[in-house]
């Protein structure tokens, strides 16, 4: 897994790996999301295809700081080379036994391994920092780069389950069989 050059996340909130700055979000970041999650490329997996309004990425947004404000971890602003490329990280499940791994990069970032060093980095924080035994990720069956870059990072397909009334694979990797 890439060195964490950021110190203590719970501290810093922000790590690094070879090519990535991963920080904590903040209201700066919004005229971003925005123009992010309105992209139909990127919400063309979700059960409803309608790219975000303003104020719902706003809410997404206040969402992820939120977190960050009661957990002391969350989703990050991921940066590549000076600018921000994507939200992701490990939240805490509502539904789901486990930390939840998710994340959204803009489509230019694709097919560039951005999301291999986020789950890698997302994973080092939760099974080293937060001790977490087990950590979930919620894929569509048609999005086949992320069931991909989950199963190489060792993710196994658990079940199907129901997510936002649509059928969601739930991937899994648990502490116990990391070696």
């Amino acid at each position: 897994m890439p060195e964490n050059h950021g110190g203590d996340a719970r501290q810093t909130g922000g790590r690094r790996t070879a090519r990535l700055l991963l920080r904590q979000p903040m209201a700066a970041d919004l005229d971003f999301v925005t123009r992010l999650f309105a992209r139909a490329e990127l919400v063309a997996h979700r059960p409803d295809p309608t790219p975000d309004t303003a104020q719902q990425s706003a809410d997404r947004l206040l969402r992820d700081i939120g977190h960050w404000r009661e957990h002391g971890f969350g989703r990050w602003t991921i940066e590549a080379g000076g600018e921000p490329i994507g939200f992701g990280g490990v939240t805490v499940s509502q539904a789901f036994d486990g930390l939840n791994l998710s994340y959204h990069l803009r489509p230019e970032s694709w097919g560039q391994g951005f999301a291999t060093e986020l789950i890698r980095e997302a994973l080092s924080l939760a099974f080293g920092d937060l001790d977490a035994r087990r950590v979930i990720g919620l894929v569509r069956t048609a999005n086949v780069a992320s069931r991909r870059a989950l199963e190489k990072n060792g993710f196994r397909f658990e079940r199907e389950v129901m997510l936002h009334d649509a059928p969601t694979n739930l991937y899994v990797l648990e502490s116990a069989g990391l070696v």
